[in-house]
Formats: structure tokens, sequence, C-alpha cells
């Protein structure tokens, strides 16, 4: 989802939805995001939880320089203090080994994930120890370039749709109703949406 696809898709969600095309007026385009496809960034959404965005980035430092090459294989060799001494709590050292192992046993196969529809993808990633639906709907959108997904989970989208249409604190069905005819671009719908949520007047 390049800049191009973006500016595409948010015009012919602003016919669609004439609060897009406020807000959009608003805060204009979002900026493309993509992370690349992989161990790596699947580890990264492990070791992200529930802690800063600086924090998750020292530890992924920390992890790359302890475990290099940073694969599952490698990461394997270590054991759970020297993970614990990088950075990663106990419970985070686990879900890592479990992702590590599931994709050398071939329980995951993260270039079959490619192929896959968004369901059957999700499926797969949400079978790991430490991955909910968001998280996998996050890999499916940065990093498989998926572009029909909408995180109905994600408070900042909640947050920000609610703003957007004028509602208090939209359920996650209510948005996934509400945003429906967004579909097919719904992912770029969610990239607009997290840019309203940082950049729209409150």
């Amino acid at each position: 989802m390049n800049e191009n696809f973006i500016a595409e898709a948010l015009a012919s969600l602003s016919q669609a939805d004439t609060d897009v095309a406020r807000a959009l007026a608003q805060v204009g385009h979002p900026p493309p995001r993509i992370r690349p496809a992989g161990f790596e960034t699947l580890l990264h959404t492990i070791v992200s939880q529930q802690i800063s965005v600086e924090a998750a980035r020292a530890i992924m430092g920390r992890l790359r320089t302890l475990v290099d090459p940073l694969t599952p294989q490698q990461l394997l060799e270590f054991d759970t203090e020297s993970l614990r001494q990088a950075g990663l709590s106990a419970r985070k050292v686990e879900y890592a080994q479990g992702l590590a192992a599931a994709i050398c046993n071939k329980d995951l196969d993260i270039e079959s994930l490619g192929t896959m529809d968004d369901e059957s993808a999700i499926a797969a990633i949400t079978q790991l120890r430490g991955f909910g639906r968001w998280s996998a709907e996050i890999y499916l959108m940065f990093s498989l370039q998926r572009v029909d997904i909408f995180p109905a989970d994600d408070l900042a989208l909640r947050i920000a749709l609610g703003r957007m249409k004028g509602l208090d604190k939209p359920t996650p069905k209510q948005c996934r109703e509400l945003t429906a005819h967004w579909s097919p671009w719904r992912s770029v719908g969610s990239l607009l949406l997290w840019h309203y949520y940082r950049g729209a007047p409150t």
C-alpha cells in the first residue's frame, strides 16, 4: 500500500462516506506503513506488547546483538536467562521460544501465509501463544499488505471512529458495522483513522 494506492483508495472511500471525506480534508493523507514479512517482525510483535515503542526498540536492539543472526534456529540456542537479560519478561521468552519452535517445526509456515486468504492466515498466526487477533491483523496489514483489514479491537481506531462519527466509545462490533461499507479498502480506512487519532481537532 504505497502513497498512490492510499490516495486512490481514500478517493473511493470519500465518495462512499462523507465523514471520511471530512476527516481527510482535516488531516490529509496518512503515510504508508510497511514492515518486512517474517520471523523478526512477528518477534517484534511479542516484544512490543504492553511496553512503549522506545522500550521495544531497545530490547530488539539487544536481541539482535545477542542472537546474531536473529533467526528462529539461532534464538532457540539461547536459554531463558540469556533472553531475560536482553529485556524479555518470562512470559515473552515463552512466547518467543514458542514462535521460533513453531517455525522450525513447520507448525507455522511463514512463507505460506502470503498465499492464504485473510481468515486462514489470521487463524494460522493466532494458534500461537502470545498472538491474538489484533496482532495477526496488524501483521496482515503491514507485512502482507492486505488491503481489507479493520482491527476493531484497536482502542485508538475505535476512539478515532467515534470522533469521526460523533459517537461515544463505539464497541468493536459497532465499529465493524460502521466500516462495513469501506470494503474492500478497510486497511486504508484504518490508516486514516490512526492518522486522524493523532491529528484531528478535539
